[in-house]
């Protein structure tokens, strides 16, 4: 086999294979030998008629096309490998030339963009570091205060914002009871906004056992498109009316809500601001994360092609499929509560595909730059880190990854280059 590679643009290459002599005389021989297996010819068993007819009955064009196959199955790869071309996509094949003595092939591929890479280190970035403040704080305790609360009948009086009444309610449109308006019985929060607007500002004042009929509109954008916009009424009955008993903020308040090693209201007040702080600075490392792929990116400006980003589209529906089978959902429910088909969905994540792309570029650049080595302990340490999370061992993880072993080592020595990155923009935290 012989081979002439050339780049085209737009992350395109294009590789003429020249296969001829005992290559291709051994392909056809290949192709003739299965042929034959499925020819029957009077007077021969099946598979065992002379090679001349066979060919005879078959014909040269069909030989050679087979032939092809054999030469695409058995020397695919190679030819690629051979002029180090890594295809990130599926190449296009065409017969150029055929006969029996010559076979030329033209393979077209597109391939990742070459990457001059721009700054890395001392990115104009910021990491910010989480504070709480008493606001914060109060605002949390005045929540544990809302789920303490106690709800005691209301012997007198009406009905007020903050207080839950049982009800029953039907819901009417042009005089005709519609799907899904009605219950008894049911437990509303006035001011939870759980009803569409006005439903619980009219049962304002309303006292127990009274009836009263509920004027409303359905919003435009409502779900039910046979109720958006359309004007409805509700004829609604109060049973109990319940107020709601906030507790003190104390020590009893901190020991009720049961948190290990919260006996006071310091106590809870001190797990308050941990939590929250944590929350925080989580979010805030996102950030950081987020800004330091933006400066990349801005700094290495890169024209991904289109195959690479639909991949990690791929990738990333796949992620989502996953987690969505984890909750008990599939992606045709999600459609069906969001109105999104699975391509609104893939679309929507186009642009952060797209980084993800741009970003795993570069950072395979930083990886050459800096001419990171993945040793066996970083190896070692790696499967160590997964056997813990996954609670098995490291022996077993080696096993599950032993045909990915390039791809672990490449996920090792992008780490390590991610850790150089960051670690060089450490003196801008504040």
């Amino acid at each position: 086999m012989e081979t002439v590679c050339n780049k085209l643009e737009n992350c395109q290459v294009e590789i003429v294979a020249t296969y001829e002599g005992d290559e291709w005389k051994n392909a056809q021989k290949k192709a003739l030998n299965k042929l034959a297996k499925q020819v029957k010819i009077d007077g021969f068993r099946e598979g065992h008629a002379p090679a001349r007819m066979v060919k005879a009955r078959i014909g040269s064009a069909r030989i050679l096309e087979d032939a092809v196959d054999v030469i695409l199955k058995d020397c695919y790869d190679d030819i690629f490998t051979k002029n180090d071309i890594a295809p990130v996509g599926q190449p296009q094949a065409n017969v150029e030339e055929m006969s029996e003595e010559v076979l030329k092939l033209k393979f077209t591929a597109t391939v990742a963009p070459d990457v001059n890479l721009g700054q890395y280190k001392g990115l104009d970035v910021v990491k910010e570091v989480a504070e709480v403040s008493d606001e914060e704080i109060d605002d949390e305790l005045k929540n544990y205060q809302q789920q303490f609360a106690e709800l005691l009948i209301k012997e007198e009086g009406t009905v007020e914002d903050g207080d839950s009444v049982v009800i029953d309610y039907e819901g009417f449109k042009d005089g005709v009871p519609f799907d899904g308006g009605q219950a008894e019985n049911y437990t509303l929060e006035i001011g939870s906004g759980s009803f569409i607007p006005g439903f619980e500002d009219q049962i304002i004042g309303m006292s127990v056992d009274e009836e009263k009929d509920l004027n409303l509109t359905f919003p435009e954008d409502y779900a039910a498109t046979d109720l958006a916009g359309q004007e409805v009424v509700f004829k609604v009955k109060v049973h109990e009316i319940k107020t709601k008993v906030l507790p003190e903020i104390d020590d009893e308040l901190a020991k009720d809500i049961n948190h290990e090693g919260v006996e006071t209201l310091e106590d809870l007040k001190s797990y308050i601001t941990e939590q929250i702080k944590n929350r925080k600075q989580n979010e805030m490392d996102q950030k950081f994360y987020s800004d330091i792929r933006d400066a990349l990116i801005e700094a290495t400006p890169i024209d991904v092609p289109a195959v690479m980003v639909d991949n990690q589209l791929d990738s990333m529906m796949r992620e989502i499929e996953q987690s969505f089978s984890q909750q008990g959902m599939t992606l045709d429910m999600y459609a069906q509560f969001t109105g999104k088909t699975q391509d609104d969905l893939r679309e929507d994540m186009r642009e952060e595909a797209e980084k993800r792309v741009k970003y795993n570029l570069i950072v395979d650049e930083v990886v050459k730059a800096e001419n990171i080595v993945v040793s066996d302990e970083d190896v070692d340490k790696y499967f160590n880190d997964i056997a813990q999370y996954y609670d098995s061992s490291a022996d077993e993880m080696k096993k599950i990854f032993a045909n990915n072993m390039d791809a672990v080592k490449a996920d090792i020595a992008a780490t390590k280059a991610s850790e150089i990155i960051e670690n060089s923009i450490g003196d801008n935290a504040e």
